[in-house]
C-alpha cells in the first residue's frame, strides 16, 4: 500500500538552505571576493583621506580665524586697556602740575589733561563695543565709566576752589588722586589683565600645532602606501597611478600643513616676544614712573601735611630702579627689548636718571623748608632744567620704544590669518583630490575582471 501524499500546507515558511540571503550575508559574500575586497579598499582609503583633509581644514580654519583676532580684536583692545590705565596715570600727575601752577598753568599742560581724559573716555566707549562679552572686562568698564566723571568732577572742584584761595583746594585734589590711584587705577588694571588674558588665548590658538590632522595624514600616507605595495605583491605592478596621486596629494597636504604652521608659528612668536611682551613691560614702566610723578606733585600740593606721598615716591622708584622683576623694571628694559626699541630706552634711561637727580634736589629744599624752591625745582612753566622737564622728555622716549614695538608685533601678525586660511584651502583641495585619485585608481583594477 503506497505511503500517503504530504501535501504542504500554505504559508508554511521555506526550509533554512531555500531562504534568499540576507543584506549582510550578500555584503559578506561579495567582500570575500577579490572585486568586493578592493571595494572595500577604496571606500577605506577614501573615507580616512577625507578624515585627514576634514580635520586639517578645521584646525587652520580655526587657527585663523584666532590670528585673525590676535591682529584685529584681542591684540588691539589688549593696547586700548593699556592706553586708557597709561592716559588715566597720565591725567592724575597732570591735574597735579597744573594745580601746583595755578595762575601760570600753560594751556598746553591743561590741554594734555582734557586729551587724557577724553581719549579714555573714548577708548573706554569703544572698548565696550568690542569686548566680546568678557564678564572683567564688563565690570572693569562699568566702574570706570562710573568713577571718571566723579574724578573729573573732583578736580574742577578742587581748581575752582584754589582760584578762590581757599585751603580746600588742596583737599578736594587729594581726595581725587585718591579716587584715582584707589578705585579707578585698579580697575583699569583689572581691564588691562583680562583684556591680555584675552590676548593670550587667541595667541595659544592660533600657535596651537595640529597634532590631530599630522596623525591622520601620516596614516592616511602609510596606508596608501601599505596597499601599494601589497597590489604590487599580488600583480607585479610597480604602480598604481590612481593610488600614486592620492598619495602625492596628501603628502603635499601634508607639507603643506606643517610650512604653514611652521611660517603662521614663527610670525607669531615674533610678535609675541619682540612686540606683545616688551610692549606690556614697558606699559608698566610707564604707569608706575607716572605713578610716582603723581606723588612727586601732590607732595608739594600737601606742603608737608602728610608724608604719605613722600613713601608712595620711595616705594615706587624702589620698583623702578630694582632688580629685574617679571613686569619690568627700568634695568632690564633695554636688554630685553627689540633693536628697533634700544635707542630711545637708552636714552629715556638717561632722561630718568636726570629726573631722579633733580627729584631728590627738590626733595631736599622741601625737607629744609624752602617750598618755594622746591616747586621751582619740580616744576616750573616753561622750565627745561626742572624735575618735571626730565620726566616728560623720558616718557617720550618711552612712547617713541612703544611705538617701535607696536609696528614690530603689526608686521608680524599681520597676514598670519590669511597664511592659516590658505592653508585650509589647499587641505581641503588636495585631500579630496586624493580621495578621488585613489577612488579611480581602486576602479581601473576592479576593471580588469570585468
Amino acid at each position: 500500500m503506497a505511503a500517503p501524499a504530504v501535501t504542504k500546507q500554505a504559508g508554511t515558511p521555506a526550509p533554512a538552505a531555500a531562504r534568499e540571503p540576507g543584506p549582510v550575508a550578500r555584503l559578506r559574500s561579495a567582500a570575500a571576493t577579490p572585486p568586493g575586497r578592493l571595494r572595500a579598499a577604496g571606500a577605506a582609503l577614501a573615507a580616512l583621506i577625507l578624515l585627514f583633509g576634514t580635520v586639517a581644514v578645521w584646525q587652520s580654519a580655526h587657527r585663523s580665524r584666532a590670528a585673525g583676532q590676535v591682529v584685529s580684536a584681542s591684540g588691539p583692545l589688549s593696547q586700548d586697556a593699556a592706553e586708557i590705565h597709561r592716559r588715566l596715570a597720565d591725567a592724575d600727575a597732570t591735574a597735579a602740575a597744573g594745580f601746583l601752577l595755578a595762575g601760570n598753568e600753560p594751556a598746553e599742560v591743561r590741554a594734555r589733561y582734557q586729551d587724557d581724559l577724553a581719549t579714555a573716555a573714548r577708548l573706554l566707549a569703544e572698548a565696550a563695543g568690542r569686548s566680546g562679552g568678557s564678564a572683567e572686562s564688563q565690570r572693569a568698564l562699568a566702574e570706570l565709566n562710573q568713577q571718571l566723571p566723579r574724578y573729573a568732577g573732583l578736580v574742577e572742584t578742587a581748581r575752582a576752589v584754589d582760584r578762590q584761595g581757599l585751603p580746600l583746594g588742596g583737599a578736594y585734589l587729594r581726595y581725587a588722586s585718591d579716587l584715582m590711584q584707589g578705585t579707578v587705577l585698579p580697575q583699569a588694571q583689572r581691564l588691562a589683565d583680562a583684556e591680555s588674558a584675552r590676548l593670550d588665548t587667541d595667541y595659544r590658538e592660533a600657535g596651537a600645532f595640529p597634532w590631530t590632522a599630522l596623525a591622520l595624514g601620516v596614516l592616511a600616507l602609510a596606508a596608501l602606501v601599505r596597499y601599494q605595495v601589497l597590489l604590487f605583491r599580488r600583480t607585479n605592478r610597480v604602480f598604481n597611478l590612481g593610488l600614486l596621486v592620492g598619495s602625492l596629494a596628501v603628502l603635499a597636504a601634508l607639507g603643506w600643513l606643517m610650512a604653514g604652521t611652521a611660517t603662521a608659528s614663527g610670525d607669531l612668536f615674533d610678535g609675541r616676544v619682540h612686540g606683545t611682551q616688551p610692549l606690556r613691560r614697558l606699559d608698566g614702566v610707564r604707569i608706575e614712573a607716572l605713578q610716582a610723578h603723581t606723588a612727586e606733585n601732590l607732595d608739594l600740593v600737601a606742603r608737608g601735611s602728610t608724608d604719605k606721598y613722600t613713601k608712595q615716591w620711595d616705594a615706587l622708584a624702589g620698583k623702578l630702579n630694582g632688580p629685574a622683576r617679571a613686569d619690568g623694571s627700568l634695568g632690564e628694559l633695554p636688554i630685553d627689548a627689540p633693536a628697533a626699541a634700544a635707542g630711545p630706552l637708552n636714552d629715556a634711561k638717561q632722561q630718568y636718571q636726570q629726573w631722579q637727580d633733580r627729584h631728590k634736589d627738590a626733595a631736599a629744599k622741601n625737607s629744609a623748608g624752602d617750598y618755594e624752591a622746591a616747586l621751582q625745582r619740580t616744576l616750573t612753566a616753561g622750565g627745561t632744567d626742572t624735575a618735571d622737564a626730565a620726566f616728560r622728555a623720558a616718557d617720550q622716549q618711552w612712547a617713541a620704544a612703544a611705538k617701535a614695538e607696536q609696528d614690530i608685533f603689526a608686521r608680524a601678525t599681520g597676514g598670519v590669518d590669511g597664511v592659516l586660511a590658505g592653508q585650509a584651502v589647499a587641505a581641503g583641495v588636495l585631500t579630496v583630490l586624493g580621495a578621488a585619485a585613489a577612488l579611480r585608481g581602486i576602479g581601473r583594477r576592479l576593471a580588469e575582471y570585468r
